[in-house]
């Protein structure tokens, strides 16, 4: 019988999946190794990888760069700036698919409207996305349909009682019912 480790190993791994904005803020961020192991040392990776990607021209297509013996991919789109972090022997087209399937998950969770305002008013989405591409860092999911339509199921609908439904839906649902009362 082959040896845990040695499957562990082989499988595919990531360290982390950031989402800053245009100012190199955190917007949703999750860490899946013990890297960095303080609060402060995340803020500097986070720091430092969004000063040295910021003026590329990732828009059209995932670029690729070494930094601090890490593979980081990384897009960008309006006001946000999604990375996938690696370590240095990781595959980078693994690290482009992850990227790819969280860019195109939120996409879709956001209407195609991805910018800094829509995705904190959303976050529990986004943060759903993270949870079902990746889990201790094995990667769990990078089609976009799949992830986008597992994070919708965990939504509840909008005929749910306030008490069950996320504070983005609440809020969604109270706009609702004003808008209604305004127009009769």
């Amino acid at each position: 019988m082959a040896n845990f480790g040695t499957y562990q190993e082989s499988c595919p791994s990531i360290k982390n999946i950031l989402l800053l904005d245009s100012e190199g803020r955190r917007v949703a961020v999750k860490y899946y190794s013990d890297d960095w192991p303080t609060l402060n040392a995340k803020l500097a990776f986070e720091k430092s990888v969004f000063t040295k990607t910021q003026k590329t021209n990732a828009r059209t297509e995932a670029e690729i760069a070494m930094f601090d013996n890490h593979i980081v991919v990384y897009k960008f789109v309006q006001d946000l700036h999604f990375f996938v972090t690696g370590g240095d022997d990781e595959n980078e087209l693994i690290l482009t698919t992850v990227l790819q399937g969280f860019f195109d998950a939120v996409a879709l969770l956001l209407r195609s409207n991805v910018d800094k305002r829509e995705a904190l008013e959303n976050l529990d989405l986004v943060l759903l996305c993270l949870d079902e591409i990746v889990d201790g860092g094995m990667v769990l999911e990078t089609d976009s349909n799949v992830i986008a339509g597992k994070v919708a199921s965990h939504s509840i609908d909008a005929g749910a009682p306030l008490s069950e439904q996320t504070i983005s839906q609440a809020l969604a649902t109270a706009r609702e019912h004003l808008t209604r009362s305004l127009l009769k």
